[in-house]
């Protein structure tokens, strides 16, 4: 599988201060995400389906139960 998406976005929260943020991306049927100061990062992969479970879980606060996805 290549890792090469047509663009990657950058998060509205990663701001022109060089914060902790991410860019992400989609290929095929995955999610990419890599560390957005640096161009040449690792990218991390993640199945369509657990890549919405994530960012779901994120933007609702997870309402008071336990996060779907664990990372170990």
């Amino acid at each position: 599988m290549s890792l090469e998406p047509t663009a990657w976005r950058r998060s509205s929260y990663s701001g022109g201060t060089g914060g902790n943020c991410v860019e992400s991306a989609t290929n095929e049927s995955r999610a990419l995400v890599r560390d957005s100061k640096l161009d040449d990062s690792p990218v991390h992969v993640f199945t369509a389906q657990a890549w919405a479970a994530m960012t779901n879980d994120l933007r609702t606060g997870f309402r008071g139960r336990e996060p779907r996805l664990r990372l170990t």
